[in-house]
């Protein structure tokens, strides 16, 4: 039987060479919630990507001391890194995004506020929103054993979105055009050119979809259209959709 250990990410300043101080929500979860005790292991992740098993020498509310018993070598992350530019949705639906999202590797989020987007976020209503979105993926990179947890951007419009955004090996976008046409340039076609380490950015419109003005500010820079299969979906199905063929072509198809 493989004993699955609790994970936790651990800011740097809390790695003392052989040491790791857990404190606040996670020292309270290992305390209370999973009810450990001294000698029992955890993993602890450390921001820069690695990650350790760790033995527990003192216990408390407030605060966990641990010591490194043995430094680990895999690796859950995808081969490749990619952001999802995500139109904002209505209701919880970025929640969703963000959660499932980081169980299929996602490496970065950005809330994109198009032109057909319903919610209206600026940057007053995502700072109230980052401190839930951020434990959010915390919480889901732990509980997929990642062994970083991805980065959440500042609202972006599209035209900011595509203008500012040029470190991308990749630019796409999901057009519903695209799904029309048949056959058109698909997903997967792009999936079996992708090197291992590029940088992928794909967006993904709202639930109103990406208007033709918005289609052509990406055309213009570079960003590719996409069609996700012949059916429509919902914004927040597309997301995952992109994340998990992936992960499907780059971790699956490619180790048989």
């Amino acid at each position: 039987m493989v004993l699955i250990l609790q994970r936790y990410f651990v800011p740097e300043e809390n790695w003392r060479e052989s040491i790791v101080l857990i404190h606040d929500d996670d020292a309270h979860h290992i305390h209370r919630v999973m009810r450990c005790h001294e000698g029992d292991r955890i993993i602890c992740n450390h921001p820069g990507g690695s990650a350790a098993i760790c033995r527990i020498i003192s216990i408390g509310p407030a605060e966990v001391r641990t010591s490194i018993d043995e430094w680990l070598s895999e690796s859950a992350e995808l081969p490749v890194d990619v952001t999802i530019a995500q139109g904002i949705p209505k209701s919880d639906k970025f929640e969703l995004v963000l959660q499932k999202g980081t169980e299929l590797g996602a490496n970065a989020f950005i809330p994109v506020q198009s032109e057909r987007s319903v919610a209206l976020w600026n940057d007053k209503k995502m700072e109230k929103k980052l401190s839930r979105f951020q434990k959010i993926v915390k919480e889901a990179s732990e509980q997929s054993h990642r062994n970083r947890i991805p980065d959440i951007l500042q609202v972006l419009s599209v035209e900011k979105m595509a203008a500012y955004l040029d470190k991308y090996d990749v630019k796409l976008f999901a057009y519903e055009e695209e799904a029309k046409s048949m056959p058109g340039k698909s997903l997967g076609s792009v999936i079996n050119n992708l090197e291992k380490g590029s940088n992928v950015l794909v967006y993904i419109g709202p639930e109103g979809g990406i208007s033709e003005k918005e289609a052509a500010v990406l055309t213009e820079h570079y960003f590719t259209p996409i069609r996700l299969g012949p059916r429509i979906l919902r914004t927040e199905t597309a997301s995952l959709y992109v994340l998990a063929s992936i992960s499907y072509h780059l971790e699956e198809l490619r180790c048989t």
